[in-house]
């Protein structure tokens, strides 16, 4: 039969400050409407979860692409990955620089090599054969990031205070063909060292997709998610029976107390059920699901929309 389908997308989990929440509100909405539009046309998850990721990584509000942060030489590192859940085939990226759209390159490793996860130089070469634009490193950093790095720098300052505000950008989907597929993207850490590639280059890290169970995506403190493998965790538990909001619940938990680390996920099962759950203070998130459009920051905030009124007005905001 039909699947009904779903899509659910986060803008990072961590501390949004409030002078961005407009933003990460508006920009995660703006990227599920986008996402929700290819499926109801019968478009691929796969498709989906893309176009979602590739909106807001050309929205500044987010660590991803426009707007990532700098690492410790000041250069934008970026890193992604995306899965398709009906042959379990990934394409992932790390360390890339110069590109305004690394999930896209992330898709044409999947697509058009035998590997899974190409990094910096590499990745370079390959994005110039595939004739991706150079986009100039400056012009992927904003004020936000530069005001954030110098502050970093200073002698008293605590990069890991301002580290809570991550903000990686991530999508999962289920098609009108029961397909899922995950996506994520992320500039990583401010003030990182040169070359650390976090978890969301890493399968089963920052994102796992299986038609068998269903998709996820995460955010957070990536070294934490790379020691659990967070979102394979969650596919295993719901693999186990448990429904979405309680495989990220258990695994969430599970990450905090095993290694201290807080997170967010987004997870999608293979019957059409969702979940967007957080142990850091906030995280932008937005769904659609039967024509409604639902979204939220803040822990129990949930907004309830339909699809006819969030487009209406999306097209007032431009």
């Amino acid at each position: 039969g039909r699947m009904k389908p779903v899509i659910v997308v986060h803008g990072g989990a961590g501390q949004i400050f409030k002078e961005r929440e407009e933003g990460s509100r508006a920009g995660v909405v703006r990227a599920a409407l986008r996402g929700y539009g290819i499926l109801k046309q019968g478009g691929s998850a796969l498709d989906a979860v893309e176009e979602a990721v590739r909106s807001m990584e050309d929205d500044p509000h987010f660590n991803a692409g426009c707007g990532s942060v700098l690492n410790e030489k000041g250069e934008v590192e970026m890193d992604a990955i995306i899965m398709d859940g009906k042959n379990l085939d990934s394409g992932a990226v790390s360390a890339v620089k110069c590109i305004a759209n690394p999930i896209k390159l992330a898709r044409l490793v999947m697509e058009k090599t035998k590997h899974m996860l190409l990094t910096d130089h590499g990745a370079h070469l390959f994005a110039q054969v595939m004739g991706i634009p150079e986009t100039p490193g400056e012009k992927l950093i904003t004020e936000r990031s530069w005001d954030r790095w110098k502050k970093n720098l200073e002698p008293d300052s605590n990069p890991e205070e301002f580290q809570k505000d991550l903000g990686t950008v991530g999508a999962v989907a289920i098609d009108s063909e029961g397909n899922v597929a995950c996506a994520t993207s992320t500039g990583g850490l401010s003030n990182k060292l040169i070359g650390r590639v976090g978890d969301t280059a890493c399968i089963g890290s920052g994102g796992y997709a299986d038609n068998h169970s269903g998709a996820t995506s995460t955010t957070g403190h990536g070294e934490s998610i790379m020691k659990v493998v967070l979102a394979r965790l969650i596919l295993y538990h719901m693999e186990q029976g448990m429904s979405p909001e309680m495989a990220a619940d258990t695994a969430l938990d599970y990450m905090k107390t095993r290694v201290g680390g807080l997170g967010g996920v987004i997870v999608v099962n293979n019957s059409g059920e969702w979940a967007a759950r957080f142990s850091t203070k906030q995280m932008s998130w937005a769904t659609v699901k039967d024509d409604q459009l639902h979204y939220g920051i803040y822990a129990g905030e949930r907004h309830t929309k339909s699809v006819d009124e969030a487009l209406a007005s999306e097209s007032e905001r431009f």
